[in-house]
């Protein structure tokens, strides 16, 4: 698989630091366990449109790859639900397309340049819906950690400039639509621009910034970016901001108010985090390529028992005239695993009845939270819930 120098995925960091993408390739690919199930669930979900919606697989060579499919260990019956809530979403999605422009064309996987504005741009459209005004790219984010908005979405811009440029010359758009789908949070999100309105923005923004991050040149910038940069462990202006931050400037009176609270609440979010980073990188410098840090030796961490054969272990103390039950307790499965092991719908039909959801523990987070705000009473009565306890 290609990459772009400057990928629509990292636009957000190169964007808001134009050295770093630079500097980022002076590390290796980061590779987790996350990335391959995504990907695995981006193969499922162009198999499973490219039989639903775009018919362009024949029922034969569809049910061999799906069956093949079926046998990675990545495949669950859960991942297969929420792909089947990708694809039904994506056929609502192609139909109401069709109603406005009967001739709309659905495409897969297509690949999308935006060169024009920065250099050796290209990217991969998950779906693209094509009708007579307007064209519409869809990605499937299969991630579940937090939801991710369309709103200024500068990969999904990218993709807008992409479809713009590979079929503005066929057809007169006048309006492109640019979605993220994350079945697995049940989150849709819609960008609508006009044709006028993102082409300012690639010409006012992008270009001036992919040139300075092609050639290595701009100002670093620490932030949120920094999150999946590969240089984030040892990236100095990073470790500088987080420093500054770090020195609180505490103002008359004794005691703290509010407006402080706030404040100190924002730099200790980024300040762990980058904490955190940090002792990752040590530990694994240290771990598994004997670096040593001054101050610091690598130790054995507490352990915690386990057993190593319950079988043999019943065996053993039923012969010693304990009850089965009482050394073997059957258990039922928790909630995810029973999931899992049933399947999305199946557990939905047969347990929803004896499932329920109490309301989380509150926590605070920056206002820029998507979730909505609890009042102080609602908090109150979570807290007396989860602390009371029966007579």
């Amino acid at each position: 698989m290609s990459h772009a120098k400057l990928s629509a995925s990292g636009s957000h960091r190169w964007l808001s630091c134009p050295p770093s993408a630079l500097l980022e390739r002076e590390f290796p690919d980061e590779l987790s366990p996350y990335a391959a199930e995504g990907t695995f669930a981006h193969e499922l979900a162009e198999l499973r449109l490219s039989r639903a919606v775009a018919n362009t697989c024949k029922p034969s060579a569809y049910t061999s790859k799906l069956n093949t499919l079926k046998e990675n260990d990545w495949y669950s019956a859960e991942m297969g639900d929420h792909i089947d809530q990708y694809v039904t979403q994506i056929s609502e999605i192609y139909l109401a397309a069709k109603k406005a422009c009967k001739d709309a064309l659905v495409l897969l996987e297509q690949r999308l340049d935006f060169s024009d504005w920065v250099p050796e741009g290209f990217g991969t459209g998950d779906v693209v819906i094509i009708s007579d005004d307007a064209v519409e790219v869809i990605d499937l984010k299969y991630g579940k950690g937090v939801p991710v908005s369309a709103e200024e979405n500068s990969q999904m811009r990218l993709y807008g400039l992409g479809a713009l440029k590979t079929y503005g010359l066929l057809y007169d758009f006048t309006r492109i639509r640019m979605t993220i789908i994350q079945p697995r949070l049940d989150n849709i999100s819609t960008e609508e621009l006009s044709e006028d309105e993102l082409l300012r923005w690639a010409r006012e923004v992008v270009a001036p910034t992919a040139a300075q991050a092609i050639a290595g040149e701009g100002e670093f910038s620490s932030g949120e970016h920094c999150r999946f940069c590969k240089a984030r462990f040892t990236c100095r202006a990073r470790a500088e901001r987080n420093l500054e931050l770090a020195q609180y400037e505490f103002k008359n009176p004794a005691l703290l108010i509010h407006a402080e609270i706030g404040d100190i609440l924002t730099r200790t979010m980024e300040l762990s985090r980058w904490a955190s980073d940090i002792q990752n990188y040590a530990l694994e410098k240290a771990e598994r390529h004997g670096v040593k840090f001054p101050g610091w030796k690598l130790v054995e961490g507490r352990s915690v028992r386990k057993y190593t054969d319950e079988e043999a272990i019943a065996k053993t103390l039923m012969t010693k005239g304990y009850e089965e039950d009482a050394v073997m307790p059957r258990i039922l499965l928790g909630i995810t695993a029973m999931e899992k092991l049933l399947g999305k719908k199946a557990f939905a039909k047969l347990l929803l009845d004896y499932i329920e959801k109490p309301p989380g523990r509150p926590t605070l987070v920056p206002e820029s939270d998507k979730r909505p705000e609890i009042s102080s009473a609602q908090a109150a009565a979570v807290e007396f819930a989860e602390e009371e306890v029966p007579v």
